[in-house]
């Protein structure tokens, strides 16, 4: 029986994100494209003695005692009756609060390796049983649908557990800054619904356009982030870092989640580069994904 497993936990990027105004119970319903990029958390996780426990090593990453990773074992302990103790190496590369899904990220990879190493299988019923009890992003990355090269894209509604997969492109190029701001999923939505009650409104385009104008040329893509314009106001090296990727000739270029991290998109594997030795000189958090 094996024992231990490396699992790679892939960020994502946000190809426009419109926030629909608050419900009822006070969530917001979104409509967006995610595809996942090369950037990845590495999960080395192996059984150890003892049942019940969960013991996560992050290294100088200090992580509060309930958080994702006991969140995915808790739930996936008490839904499948398998409480094998387990250790987890976790080395940390996407940033924290940057609006990349890495936390939700590491949750969906962990269960997958929970579930190989206890050869549980796992089903439909089980991932979403585990993912609604630790986080909405989750979904994506469980059911992104992974093409040949690892790339998963997928229309993804609802709070973000509605995630219909289509085929990702394979002829887009990423890099990323991460200005120096940390804003919180929480702060990003308060500023958004202020924003609605003030009447003011970002024009994105319909749900039912989404993959179309994602298949169409970049350089005409006309999607939005609900969230830029208004953490772009709170934090003005937003802005800054969004006007250098575009004057490096990105084809487009936005914010990706609730933020700060912020992306521009490029047609060849060069000119991406090129784009990533200028924007270097500038910004000392800046990788080619």
């Amino acid at each position: 029986m094996l024992s231990d497993i490396r699992v790679l936990a892939p960020a994502k990027v946000n190809i426009g994100l419109n926030v629909l105004p608050a419900r009822s119970d006070g969530f917001h319903d979104i409509e967006s494209i995610f595809q996942t990029v090369k950037l990845a958390d590495v999960l080395d996780v192996s059984f150890i003695n003892g049942n019940g426990n969960c013991i996560l090593d992050g290294g100088d990453l200090i992580l509060p005692t309930e958080n994702t990773f006991s969140k995915t074992y808790d739930a996936f302990c008490d839904l499948t009756g398998c409480r094998k103790g387990v250790f987890v190496k976790l080395q940390k590369v996407i940033p924290m609060g940057g609006g990349l899904g890495g936390g939700s990220s590491d949750a969906a990879s962990f269960l997958k390796a929970l579930a190989y190493l206890n050869k549980v299988e796992l089903t439909n019923e089980l991932s979403d049983a585990v993912a609604s009890r630790v986080g909405s992003d989750v979904f994506f990355f469980l059911y992104c649908g992974e093409d040949e090269n690892g790339t998963g894209c997928a229309v993804v509604t609802g709070r973000g557990d509605i995630v219909k997969a289509i085929k990702p492109r394979s002829d887009l190029y990423f890099v990323l800054i991460f200005p120096n701001v940390h804003s919180s999923t929480k702060e990003a939505y308060g500023l958004l619904d202020d924003s609605y009650e003030s009447g003011k409104k970002t024009s994105c385009p319909k749900l039912a356009d989404l993959e179309y104008i994602y298949r169409g040329s970049v350089s005409e893509w006309s999607f939005i982030n609900s969230f830029t314009s208004v953490l772009v106001q709170k934090y003005p090296v937003i802005g800054k870092a969004l006007q250098d990727i575009k004057n490096t000739g990105a084809l487009w270029s936005d914010m990706s989640g609730s933020g700060a991290t912020v992306f521009g998109v490029y047609s060849s594997k060069e000119e991406c580069e090129r784009a990533f030795v200028q924007l270097r000189k500038s910004w000392i958090h800046c990788v080619i994904a």
